[in-house]
């Protein structure tokens, strides 16, 4: 099975007196380990899947499944639990609280868990030890370069080994060099620890990581590109 199920997902938006169509019936699946990258103009509905996914949001009509939950119908006492045990979320502004060191960073989502005082710290320097940033502990936020702060960021995402790691322009605020670092971090992930990546880019270059790159266009999917090939809408990721 999929580990993400898009299914004839139907989602707009009220705009003063007009509805805005962002999907108007996408099927798309995600199978499990997968390294996806989302494409496509500013408003295609790049963010808007991710959130979906996540569910931070919901569809107007249709059914997003991940790992065989119907995200779509949970209520918000349902997803809270759901999410902090199933999904890593990336942003691209960093989202790190500023008074707080990388490592309570990074512990945030283990304090809704019921794992002991060591527990956390044991997987927290594990998170961080990914990321190669253990000797960054005990810094803060503005005591990080950008790259820092993502890689940070993406130790808070994997610390609860979710089913999911979600990424929204991961790269956008950072220099090359710190892309790049942030890119083979992200391989890592997918090739060693076989998590299942869904990112959304404008960058070619990044998009060029990932093992399948999926274009929206106007709430559509449009081409899909892997190794070089090019199929029809609506397939398997």
């Amino acid at each position: 099975m999929p580990i993400v199920e898009i299914r004839d997902v139907h989602k707009s938006f009220q705009r003063d007196t007009q509805t805005v169509d962002v999907y108007t019936g996408l099927d798309v699946d995600f199978p499990e380990a997968s390294f996806t990258a989302l494409m496509g103009p500013s408003g295609s509905g790049k963010s808007t899947l991710l959130n979906l996914i996540a569910g931070l949001d919901k569809p107007t009509s249709g059914a997003v499944r991940v790992a065989g939950a119907e995200v779509s119908a949970m209520s918000p006492s349902q997803l809270a639990p759901w999410r902090a045990r199933h999904i890593g979320f990336v942003f691209q502004s960093y989202n790190l609280l500023p008074v707080l060191t990388a490592f309570q960073n990074v512990e945030l989502p283990l304090l809704l868990t019921r794992l002991s005082k060591a527990e956390r710290a044991e997987r927290v320097m594990v998170a961080l030890g990914v990321v190669g940033l253990e000797d960054r502990k005990e810094h803060y936020p503005r005591q990080l370069s950008g790259g820092q702060e993502q890689r940070t960021s993406i130790a808070r995402a994997i610390v609860a080994d979710p089913t999911l790691i979600l990424l929204d322009e991961p790269t956008g605020q950072l220099d090359a060099k710190s892309s790049q670092e942030v890119l083979v971090l992200l391989q890592r992930l997918n090739d060693e620890f076989k998590k299942t990546i869904i990112v959304v880019t404008h960058d070619a270059h990044a998009a060029q990581q990932a093992k399948t790159v999926l274009h929206l266009e106007k709430g559509d999917l449009v081409e899909k590109r892997a190794s070089g090939s090019f199929a029809a809408p609506g397939v398997t990721a």
